[in-house]
């Protein structure tokens, strides 16, 4: 089976990852995370062993053990960036690098829960739902203060970040404006607020917005279908 479609996408948007990150000053600065939720377990597997991929973002539970399972996988790192149910934390807490996605203090008990039982701490990026969709997780921008100042009863959360995804738009100005307001926003509780020395960890952009959330300050862009369109 050939990948050279994978060869060519990856090559294309980590050109224009480093033209966006030569914009604004950042070289070297931005991490691509494929997000594996349309990719095979072959794709997945190429993308470690033949183009330098050493972490993919995860959507879905079933997926991401499926994808563990079907692969020799030993030294690929994974992200859970998508909705996490509390009943389904137990699954995957031990074999995840970092949970993009944590929007409730209920799911927060159940991270710190599981996390204590196997005598590990996780990371996590607190999950901001910038446009305020009613039909999308994460917080609203007005709740985050209070919810990030409420983590710190968890001893085995690690809290290192935000992540937001932007809602659908037509315009590069309209991305431009709801990660330059979110970045502002999460930067100024983390620094004022929780007190912490340090920037945070910063997730924002897809594939339709990746150079824009970085032009914004993004640490990390997760780009899925722009990677496996053949």
């Amino acid at each position: 089976m050939s990948f050279e479609y994978i060869d060519k996408n990856l090559s294309e948007v980590r050109e224009r990852i480093a033209e966006a990150e030569r914009r604004v000053g950042r070289e070297g600065s931005v991490m691509l995370l494929p997000a594996v939720k349309y990719a095979s377990p072959e794709e997945v597997e190429y993308l470690y062993r033949h183009a330098g991929i050493k972490q993919v973002g995860e959507n879905r539970v079933q997926q991401m053990l499926e994808h563990i399972e079907a692969i020799d996988c030993e030294g690929l790192e994974f992200h859970f960036i998508g909705t996490l149910q509390t009943n389904k934390v137990k699954y995957i807490i031990d074999k995840v690098k970092m949970i993009h996605s944590l929007d409730s203090l209920k799911l927060a008990a159940e991270i710190d829960k599981q996390a204590k039982k196997r005598g590990i701490v996780i990371d996590v990026l607190v999950e901001v739902n910038c446009g305020e969709e009613e039909n999308k997780s994460g917080l609203f921008p007005s709740e985050v203060e209070e919810f990030c100042l409420c983590l710190s009863q968890f001893s085995n959360i690690r809290h290192r970040g935000f992540m937001t995804m932007a809602p659908k738009c037509e315009k590069k100005e309209e991305y431009l404006k709801y990660f330059q307001q979110t970045y502002a926003q999460v930067l100024d509780i983390w620094t004022k607020k929780l007190h912490n020395i340090g920037r945070p960890i910063i997730s924002m952009g897809m594939s339709d917005s990746f150079e824009e959330a970085i032009e914004c300050g993004s640490d990390i862009v997760r780009v899925g279908r722009r990677l496996f369109v053949k």
